[in-house]
C-alpha cells in the first residue's frame, strides 16, 4: 500500500534572519555577523546549510567572507540593490533604517526630476492616461474613509504614478529600472504617506507634475518632481539641505 509521505517542515532560513538584521540596521556596515558555528546552534542546522545561506548574501555584495574572522557587512555602495532579492529585503526589512531611507531618497532626487523632464518631451496619449488614472486613484483613496485598506490603495496608486512617468520616457532602461526600483520606491511612498501632515498638499504637488508633463513643459516638470520629493523628505524628517542628501540638482 502506498503511504503518502508527510511534508517536511521548511528549515529556518538564516539568510532571512541576517537580511532582516542588516537591513533594519542592527548590523551596520563594518560589523561582523554571527559566526557559522553560532548560527548552526541557533537554527539547529548543519554547517553546509548555513554556508549556503551566507553565500546568497555574499553573491549580492551585502557581506564579505574574511578568512579566519567570519562574515562582515559591506558598505552600502557595494550592495547590488538592483538584484530582486535585495529589493525585496529592502521593502520587507528596511523600514526602521533611516540610513537606507536617505540613500534611496538621494537617488530619487538625483534621477526623478530628469525622468519627469524627459516624460514631458516624449509622453504619448496612453502615457498621459496612465499617469492621470494613477493620480485619480490617489485622489479617491485620499478622500475616502481613512482605513488601512484605503491607505494601502493610496500608496499603490502613488507608486503607479511614479512608475508611469518612468515609462513615459519611452527609454527601455528607465522603463526597466522603474520595475526594479518599484519596491524601494514603495517603501518611501508608504512611509511618507503615513507620516505626512498635509496629504492634500502632497496630492497637489503630484498633480502639478502631471499637468507639466501633459502641457509638455520640461522645466516645470523637473521642478514639480523636485517639489514632490522634497515633500517626501520633509514627511520622513530628512531635509534636503541638512547635508545627508547632498545638494539638490538644478536645471542646466
Amino acid at each position: 500500500m502506498h503511504v503518502k509521505s508527510l511534508d517536511k517542515p521548511a528549515r529556518p532560513r538564516v539568510v532571512d534572519y541576517l537580511a532582516e538584521s542588516i537591513f533594519s540596521g542592527r548590523y551596520q556596515p563594518g560589523d561582523f555577523v554571527p559566526k557559522e558555528i553560532d548560527l548552526c546552534e541557533q537554527f539547529a542546522i548543519n554547517r553546509s546549510a548555513v554556508r549556503s545561506d551566507l553565500r546568497q548574501l555574499v553573491d549580492v555584495g551585502i557581506i564579505a567572507r574574511i578568512s579566519g574572522h567570519g562574515s562582515k557587512v559591506r558598505d552600502y555602495e557595494d550592495w547590488n540593490i538592483l538584484d530582486p532579492s535585495v529589493t525585496e529585503w529592502m521593502t520587507r526589512y528596511a523600514a526602521p533604517n533611516p540610513r537606507i531611507h536617505r540613500e534611496i531618497l538621494a537617488f530619487r532626487l538625483d534621477v526623478e526630476p530628469y525622468v519627469a523632464m524627459t516624460a514631458a518631451k516624449r509622453a504619448k496619449a496612453r502615457d498621459l492616461v496612465a499617469i492621470e488614472e494613477a493620480l485619480e486613484g490617489m485622489g479617491r483613496s485620499l478622500h475616502s474613509e481613512s482605513t488601512d485598506e484605503e491607505r494601502r490603495l493610496h500608496s499603490d496608486y502613488d507608486v503607479a504614478f511614479h512608475v508611469a512617468i518612468f515609462k513615459a520616457t519611452h527609454n527601455i532602461v528607465w522603463a526597466q529600472l522603474s520595475h526594479i526600483l518599484r519596491p524601494s520606491i514603495h517603501l518611501l511612498v508608504e512611509m511618507s504617506n503615513d507620516s505626512t501632515v498635509d496629504p492634500e498638499a502632497s496630492f497637489e504637488r503630484h498633480r502639478q507634475v502631471m499637468e507639466a508633463i501633459r502641457a509638455r513643459q520640461p522645466r516645470e516638470a523637473f521642478k514639480a518632481a523636485q517639489a514632490v520629493l522634497q515633500g517626501t523628505a520633509t514627511a520622513l524628517g530628512i531635509e534636503p539641505g541638512d547635508g545627508t542628501l547632498g545638494s539638490c540638482i538644478e536645471l542646466p
